[in-house]
């Protein structure tokens, strides 16, 4: 018998607040997460908007956020989803065995100095061609070292470790969209292997600055649709053009079983399936035929031994592109064949926007309070049906569905595909 694997706590900070409840009322509710960029001037951009986390900092978990000064926005994110999700757990941090208490996420890349970079930039150019050392020696003037160390992905990981004193695995991913996901999936797997009781998995991330909005509009990639922003993102609408820059984190307790039920901990919900391909492909295109979608599904299904008529919802990568939209419409049926018609899924990301590394936790965390509540977040601004997207994508108004299997779908650029399962705890 393999080791089970519940979650005992969740927390999240997004573009729709950083409180459990209220965000998933919002998200009920469908509202909209997504406005103008305040964070840079984007006037001059393609695109003008996406869905920051506005009118929140660290003093919110008790923190100074003075204390924190040298660390990104991502690293501000994860250490408030990371406080929120371990008191909701009630985890007694003193009477648990640090060794067997540890922390895997999939955060993104520190927080981009734009205006730094260009002081360097404008001092290499001051002559007829550029002068790298005068670019090099006026970064050795004005960069913070403290803060360039942050620039690294796995910084959130050890400064989460350090404030719990979690001792054991502490990991990384960095798989682009797939990366939050994946990263809870690999912490089940350790667990499931006995090489922890606890682990804090989930991820964080931040690209509204001018170099990621520039490189997604680069990749033509981001919505455009800068009149009306909170109707910008529209997965799987015939109309939709691309997705919406998204920032925030999202993180869970993970327990295994008996480890919870000593100290009477409360559960949301069991990881019962992980699956994980790569389409190996192109970098930044999905499999015209969704071959690492289909596999990773099935994949997961397997893991979890679950039939295909046990999954009551998905809750869909669903970004908003032409491609990714049809290519997993095109999968999910390929999976669940005639009865993919009658699974009701949605995407989230037409509120929040895309969280790229920190999308897949918070949409699980969505997938764990739908099996609660037994109630499943809509599908915001689809108003005109797409021929090659026609499954029932929970259209505008959230739908009471009993819920005990739901499956998440994260997909990121490179080709990694990963797949969760969450169901209902039956004891």
């Amino acid at each position: 018998m393999r080791r089970r694997v519940v979650v005992t706590g969740m927390g999240l900070v997004t573009p729709l607040g950083a409180e459990l409840e209220t965000v998933w009322q919002r998200l009920l509710r469908g509202e909209s997460g997504v406005g103008y960029i305040t964070l840079f001037d984007a006037s001059n951009f393609p695109t003008k908007i996406a869905a920051e986390v506005q009118n929140w900092d660290l003093s919110d978990v008790g923190e100074d956020p003075q204390a924190w000064k040298f660390q990104g926005r991502h690293t501000h994110f994860a250490i408030g989803a990371a406080k929120k999700a371990v008191s909701d757990s009630g985890l007694d941090l003193g009477r648990i065995d640090p060794t067997r208490f540890g922390v895997y996420l999939g955060s993104g890349e520190g927080q981009q100095d734009f205006d730094r970079y260009t002081e360097m930039m404008v001092a290499g150019l001051s002559g007829e061609k550029f002068d790298i050392v005068r670019f090099t020696q006026k970064g050795l003037e004005i960069l913070n070292p403290l803060a360039e160390l942050e620039q690294e992905p796995n910084m959130p990981a050890g400064h989460v470790a350090s404030l719990f004193d979690a001792q054991g695995p502490n990991i990384n991913c960095l798989t682009a969209c797939a990366a939050s996901s994946q990263a809870i999936g690999e912490a089940v797997e350790i667990i499931r292997r006995d090489e922890a009781d606890i682990m804090l998995s989930g991820g964080t991330h931040t690209m509204i600055h001018p170099f990621g909005v520039t490189g997604f509009n680069l990749l033509t990639a981001l919505s455009t649709y800068n009149e009306n922003p909170q109707k910008a993102s529209r997965p799987f609408d015939r109309n939709r053009d691309g997705f919406v820059l998204g920032e925030g984190a999202g993180m869970v307790v993970l327990e295994e079983l008996e480890h919870a039920r000593r100290r009477g901990a409360r559960i949301y919900g069991e990881i019962t399936g992980y699956g994980s391909t790569a389409d190996a492909f192109r970098i930044t295109d999905t499999h015209p035929e969704g071959r690492g979608a289909i596999s990773c599904m099935k994949m997961a299904l397997a893991d979890a031994g679950l039939n295909l008529d046990q999954i009551d919802y998905i809750n869909a990568h669903g970004t908003s592109t032409a491609v990714n939209d049809r290519v997993e419409t095109l999968a999910i049926k390929r999976v669940f064949g005639p009865q993919a018609y009658k699974i009701p899924v949605s995407s989230t990301k037409s509120m929040l926007g895309h969280l790229i590394a920190a999308a897949g936790v918070v949409e699980l965390i969505f997938c764990l309070l739908a099996i609660r509540d037994n109630v499943l977040p809509p599908t915001i601004n689809y108003e005109t049906p797409d021929p090659d997207c026609d499954l029932d994508y929970v259209p505008n108004q959230a739908r009471e569905v009993h819920c005990t299997h739901t499956l998440s779908n994260s997909f990121g650029f490179g080709g990694q595909n990963i797949t969760l399962i969450a169901s209902r705890f039956t004891g």
